[in-house]
């Protein structure tokens, strides 16, 4: 079997220069907030962390060049998780944010940017570009207006309305029983202005900004256009 698999890897240059996206779900770091709490959580985040260095190290080893890793996004600022992860009022911060959870991705975020700057020391014939999406989110989340957006903490297909429109029991495009009639969670009629598009994902809205700061390298260290990291 590995002898078949083996015959059929590309050649060389094809892993010289093609790029690698590596992007850390954000449910593997949310699954076991709410039971687990945020400080046991952060013990873990080390193993994540060596995990992607690892993974860059033997794909750099059958002759990968150009990595681009993406950092997590702020997910207390996400409307399931203002849902569903236990806080109070006073962790929210003026733009509606639980300052405790983003604390904790920020502490990620700085350990993969440091474990990054070391392996740029190691493998210095590659390319090893960290981005800022946490940084690009957070722009949209406190200052939607200025990117044409309205509603940030709030999710354009869901149900319940009120400040987040998410039940954790009724996601985006599902219906069930409530109080003996039939409900739906049901998309927005104006998705353009929102961030979040069910709760968790963004909009095509939000996206697009997302992709163009991708594109152009603004939220990129080091600073390094899309275009560039994917020519021969």
């Amino acid at each position: 079997m590995f002898a078949w698999f083996a015959g059929q890897l590309p050649s060389c240059d094809v892993f010289r220069s093609s790029l690698y996206t590596i992007d850390i779900g954000q449910n593997d770091f949310t699954s076991d907030l709410a039971s687990q709490g945020i400080e046991y959580v952060k013990r873990t985040l080390s193993s994540v962390v060596s995990q992607i260095s690892g993974t860059i190290q033997d794909l750099y080893s059958i002759g990968a060049r150009k990595f681009m890793v993406f950092n997590m996004a702020p997910i207390g600022c996400y409307p399931a998780f203002l849902v569903e992860l236990p806080h109070n009022g006073n962790d929210l911060d003026e733009y509606g944010c639980m300052t405790s959870y983003n604390t904790a991705v920020v502490y990620y975020n700085e350990l993969l940017n440091n474990s990054l700057s070391e392996d740029r020391k190691t493998m210095q014939d590659a390319s090893i570009v960290y981005v800022d999406k946490y940084s690009i989110m957070l722009e949209l989340f406190r200052h939607p207006e200025a990117h044409g957006l309205k509603y940030t903490t709030k999710a354009c297909c869901g149900y319940g309305e009120g400040a987040y429109n998410f039940d954790q029991g009724l996601y985006c495009g599902n219906s069930k029983i409530v109080n003996g009639q039939a409900v739906s969670a049901t998309a927005c009629r104006d998705p353009q202005n929102y961030v979040s598009w069910d709760g968790i994902h963004a909009t095509e809205a939000a996206n697009n900004i997302i992709a163009s700061a991708v594109m152009i390298g603004s939220y990129s260290y080091p600073p390094s256009e899309l275009l560039k990291l994917c020519h021969p």
